[in-house]
């Protein structure tokens, strides 16, 4: 899989941009402010719908416009697709895959597949667990359709029971049949989280020892209300149980205090909560673990590698981690935002093109 054009209207601060990408990576540099990320952001938003950094649509389009227009143009197998988003002022996008417009976001997700690292990713690590919930979700809805649903479905069972139990004044049926459908619902999640963090494990402890040259360890282990994960077969039956035995606390409490909206992963590095006592160097390594762990994850089970998106990354880590990402991305196609080319040119190797990006203009340089 990889993008092959790019065109933008009226896009954050680009009026009308076109071009064409390499195979495989491509740096775009220049000072900050100039519109390097909006680039990363409209590839992210034909991947899944949205923005990575608001949840305002009509904040992507230009000022003084009245919409914004992204096309890319996407090889894969065993068909290319061309992806176009239309993003209005008054109301909602429009979203179509091959010229034929799509009636629910879901059936964008796995059209085109991104990893992306930023800054911002070390709160996976260091921040609250509604953080590694949100990536682990994310990940899980860019594979699984079936996922997406589940916990859409979730939600809304949740939000359902949790506006019941307000109203409520002691015990009542109508909480018997939230609580099966969470549990149905909620179990289905719970056993995809923990085959993910199962892949996690397998592809990330190569990684991990690869960047810290053999002197760490990392482990995921998820995180639940439920004691008991080993047997599949149980899960549902005991989130029904743990429901009911919450059930007095819950109406105590107004809200439902068990279920995987309440779980999440720990990390550690050779034993040690790297949340809690891991250094700022674990940390970033631990993200560039999980990061590119995910890679690999998307091809095991779509059998492509997914776009890798690098924002402005290389310069917040140190020489050994930034030789592990440019020697790392020769097999995915990658787009790089920077400030600074003089050490990623030497790097990057001969299937690459290196763009000059100033006040909304992108201008090929040569290498």
């Amino acid at each position: 899989m990889f993008i092959k054009e790019l065109q933008l209207v009226n896009f954050r601060n680009y009026e009308n941009l076109y071009i064409t990408l390499s195979k495989g990576v491509n740096v775009f540099c220049g000072d900050n402010a100039q519109g390097k990320t909006n680039i990363l952001e409209a590839l992210y938003f034909c991947s899944l719908g949205k923005s990575h950094r608001t949840t305002k649509d009509k904040e992507l389009i230009q000022w003084g416009k009245d919409n914004a227009y992204v096309k890319l143009n996407v090889e894969r197998k065993p068909l290319d697709k061309k992806i176009e988003v239309k993003i209005f002022k008054q109301c909602k996008k429009g979203v179509s895959i091959n010229s034929i417009n799509i009636k629910k976001l879901s059936d964008l997700i796995g059209v085109l597949n991104v990893v992306m690292f930023s800054p911002e990713d070390l709160k996976i690590v260091k921040d609250s667990p509604s953080h590694r919930r949100k990536f682990i979700d994310m990940e899980l809805c860019k594979l699984s359709k079936k996922y997406f649903y589940n916990l859409s479905q979730y939600k809304k069972v949740l939000e359902e029971r949790n506006a019941a139990l307000k109203k409520l004044k002691g015990e009542s049926s109508i909480l018997d049949i939230y609580d099966e459908q969470l549990s149905n619902l909620g179990s289905e999640i719970i056993k995809a989280r923990l085959n993910y963090i199962e892949m996690l494990n397998e592809y990330g402890k190569k990684i991990h020892k690869d960047i810290s040259r053999d002197k760490e360890v990392i482990h995921f282990d998820y995180i639940s209300s439920l004691k008991k994960l080993e047997d599949l077969n149980v899960i549902e039956n005991e989130f029904l149980n743990l429901l009911r035995k919450n059930r007095k606390k819950d109406i105590d409490s107004k809200v439902t205090s068990v279920g995987p909206h309440r779980d999440e992963f720990s990390i550690e590095i050779n034993g040690v909560d790297t949340r809690s006592y891991g250094s700022q160097g674990q940390q970033r390594t631990s993200v560039l673990t999980i990061k590119f762990a995910s890679l690999e994850i998307i091809k095991k089970v779509t059998n492509e590698y997914p776009i890798l998106l690098l924002d402005d990354v290389l310069s917040e880590l140190d020489l050994n981690r930034q030789r592990y990402i440019l020697g790392s991305i020769n097999k995915v196609q990658t787009l790089i935002t920077c400030t600074g080319i003089m050490d990623i040119n030497k790097q990057i190797g001969t299937n690459s093109r290196i763009f000059k990006v100033s006040e909304g203009k992108v201008e090929e340089m040569s290498k």
